[in-house]
């Protein structure tokens, strides 16, 4: 591991121990990544993180990620070091192959229809990428089209009865939506509206938040919304401060 520094161009290639062990490779504020640290910790796999710095890649990166992007697992215990890409792909893999604390339904439909809303998420996450980027003058009825996209999800947990989406704890749902969630926190920081989710329109979605922030899986990658809001601030600025936590 690298000890929670992001290696950048020119940095030699981190020795893989011999351990057996997962080397995911990530990057401390790209959500994508979070998702596989969120599967990671919900089912206590061990695993050695290794921090990338997206603006100067180091050039062995795509020996593991051919695009060049994270999260990229790599897989020791397979013949070759193989290694998965994208976050929906590595989430599921590590769902299926380490079925003891299992995150999605077992059952096929209740699984089918958690990943279409997982897919119908990908809404709210385009017009909040916007917004984190550009502001409201980027998108300006971005506030009202996250708003809608929420709505769906207030309505389906409201309808599910449970505190999670996945029941009585987190499921895979949870988890995939959560790193947005938590970066929406980093809204009032970043628009002159303040903006922060209604307390009457989201209830279920609030208590929700309440209790994910509160949820071993997440506590062990948590960042609050100021700070991701300062991360932001500076990637406006074309100044990619990935180490700004250390």
């Amino acid at each position: 591991m690298n000890g929670g520094r992001h290696l950048a161009k020119g940095s030699p290639k981190p020795a893989l121990p011999d351990d057996g062990v997962f080397r995911l490779h990530s990057m401390r504020f790209c959500p994508y990544a979070h998702r596989a640290h969120l599967v990671l910790n919900a089912k206590n796999i061990p695993h050695h993180t290794i921090y990338i710095n997206l603006k100067e890649k180091p050039e062995w990166l795509t020996e593991f990620s051919p695009l060049g992007k994270v999260p990229a697992l790599q897989l020791p215990k397979e013949e070759g070091y193989p290694a998965l890409i994208e976050s929906l792909i590595i989430a599921e893999y590590l769902d299926e192959k380490y079925p003891e604390v299992p995150l999605f339904p077992i059952d096929p439909l209740k699984k089918a229809q958690d990943k279409i809303l997982i897919e119908r998420f990908n809404s709210v996450i385009s017009v909040m990428n916007k917004v984190f980027l550009g502001g409201s003058d980027a998108a300006p009825d971005a506030l009202t089209e996250i708003s809608k996209g929420l709505d769906i999800f207030e309505k389906e947990l409201s309808s599910r009865g449970t505190p999670y989406f996945g029941g009585d704890k987190p499921g895979m749902l949870d988890y995939m939506i959560w790193p947005w969630y938590e970066r929406s926190a980093m809204l009032k920081y970043l628009l002159p509206e303040k903006y922060e989710l209604d307390k009457e329109r989201f209830s279920k979605l609030i208590a929700w938040r309440d209790l994910m922030i509160n949820d071993p899986a997440v506590k062990g990658h948590y960042v609050d919304g100021e700070t991701h809001a300062k991360y932001m601030k500076a990637r406006r600025e074309n100044a990619h401060d990935y180490d700004m936590l250390l």
